[in-house]
């Protein structure tokens, strides 16, 4: 089993109807860390969730009235994560972000 490599993982909140002009905040974020040059980032669509404000992101039957939440998981050395969020500083919608240390077993992330 290779050896454990410490990296970052930033995770960002928000919902699936945030905008950012013509694009929705989730697509101008993983734009942007791809041409950051960020080892990886990902997509996770919730059910259902709740922010500071109260308000409840969830899907809905049929789709009527959707905003479910988000969360962006994106990788990378933790001076490189705290560096790219201050690119975000333009974007609305966007709700709490967190920074932890991870341990990654893949190699693939050993390429960059």
């Amino acid at each position: 089993m290779p050896k454990p490599q410490q990296i970052s993982l930033m995770r960002i909140y928000t919902d699936e109807a945030a905008m950012h002009g013509d694009e929705t905040v989730v697509t101008t974020i993983i734009a942007r860390a791809r041409t950051y040059g960020l080892r990886g980032g990902t997509v996770l669509k919730g059910i259902m969730g709740f922010s500071s404000s109260s308000i409840i992101h969830e899907r809905h039957a049929f789709g009527i009235g959707d905003n479910p939440p988000v969360v962006i998981e994106i990788i990378d050395a933790r001076a490189r994560l705290e560096d790219f969020y201050t690119q975000l500083d333009d974007l609305r919608g966007i709700g709490l972000v967190s920074l932890e240390q991870v341990d990654v077993l893949n190699r693939a992330a050993e390429q960059k």
